[in-house]
């Protein structure tokens, strides 16, 4: 016959944090959440860091918005769509280096959830703003098919994360929704990776047009892969069978 349903321990997890309290009665066929919590690394001094960096970054961007001529050669010349495409990328992606930063910070997601939201709805629109202007810069970016392909699927994987976010959210699903923006913010660092990478190339005697070409994928697949094995799947919660 059939076997019964017994339940399990009377556990869930708590909406903002995530840590397991009392509550409802889960079933044991039913599926807990895979992801908790994402964000431990400030305890570490990790956040602050890659704050600092975020910040940095975003000030030279809009640094670049309002003073054409500070930059890069290549940029110079722009017009019709190119320049509009380099105005909003150089926008959006300067807003969500320094927003995203703070919205992986537990402690004040949970004092301030109400920020949170707001900031998390500009987050997106600033996303959908910078990946659509940097997928127009990709396919005219130097270092030939290599990179422009690199960028191009960086700005297609930035907007579909970002976009599962908000999807996640609006479910009401908080534990998902955060593992995917985590993604989504691994992905917006790339724009601080490029920075970092690109000097050390030249440090270490690499010509331009053979590490251009390499950096347009280094600065953003090994950072999914380190937010992936990091701060998502470190962070899988046990799933009761």
């Amino acid at each position: 016959g059939l076997s019964p349903k017994f339940p399990s321990s009377t556990v869930h997890y708590d909406a903002v944090t995530a840590t397991r309290v009392p509550g409802d009665v889960i079933a044991v066929n039913e599926r807990v959440p895979r992801y908790a919590a994402p964000v431990s690394v400030q305890s570490r001094g990790g956040w602050y860091v890659m704050t600092v960096l975020a910040l940095l970054v975003a000030s030279y961007a809009i640094a670049l918005f309002i003073v054409p001529q500070a930059r890069p050669p290549f940029l110079h010349g722009c017009t019709g769509l190119m320049e509009l495409a380099v105005l909003l990328h150089l926008a959006g992606g300067g807003v969500v280096l320094a927003l995203g930063a703070f919205q992986l910070n537990t402690a004040l997601r949970s004092r301030r959830l109400q920020l949170h939201r707001v900031m998390g709805r500009v987050y997106v629109v600033s996303v959908i703003v910078g990946g659509v202007s940097g997928f127009r810069m990709a396919i005219a970016s130097q270092g030939g098919i290599v990179a422009h392909l690199g960028f191009a699927l960086l700005a297609v994987a930035w907007l579909f994360t970002t976009t599962r976010g908000f999807l996640r959210i609006r479910a009401g699903d908080d534990v998902d929704h955060r593992a995917w923006m985590i993604r989504s913010y691994s992905l917006t660092f790339a724009a601080v990776t490029l920075r970092l990478y690109l000097p050390l190339s030249l440090i270490a005697g690499v010509p331009f047009e053979i590490a251009y070409p390499v950096i347009a994928w280094l600065c953003w697949v090994p950072n999914l892969v380190v937010a992936e094995r990091s701060f998502v799947r470190r962070r899988a919660m046990p799933q009761l069978s």
